[in-house]
């Protein structure tokens, strides 16, 4: 299976930019906080779902679509963050793409289980 297939990846990789066109509107003083903190979650994103693919098992697979769910909470969060502390403006698209983005996640998970005792 190449990863680069998967929607799910896709839609991780579009998360990565416009996090990062997002994060580049924090202030400065936050590059080793919240910047950097958000960019590495999303880049977990399709890195972990690329990672997963190349496993020999589902079941190694599942622990890294786990891995990438717990990123997008992650975003959201700081995200959520970066609104209180008035750093951003409120953005439907994000919210937008990280409900696609868990949704195919949990979506991929649960086709996974299906086939738990197949592989790829």
């Amino acid at each position: 299976m190449n990863h680069k297939d998967l929607d799910v990846w896709k839609k991780g990789m579009d998360l990565v930019e416009l996090i990062y066109t997002l994060t580049s509107k924090l202030p400065t003083e936050e590059r080793y906080g919240l910047i950097a903190q958000m960019r590495l979650a999303a880049v977990s994103i399709p890195s972990n779902i690329a990672e997963g693919a190349a496993r020999k098992s589902n079941k190694e697979f599942l622990q890294f679509i786990s891995v990438a769910l717990g990123s997008i909470a992650e975003i959201e969060t700081i995200y959520l963050i970066a609104l209180r502390l008035n750093y951003v403006e409120k953005d439907q698209k994000v919210f937008d793409l990280l409900a696609d983005e868990k949704h195919l996640l949990l979506g991929f998970r649960n086709h996974i289980k299906k086939h738990l005792t197949t592989n790829f």
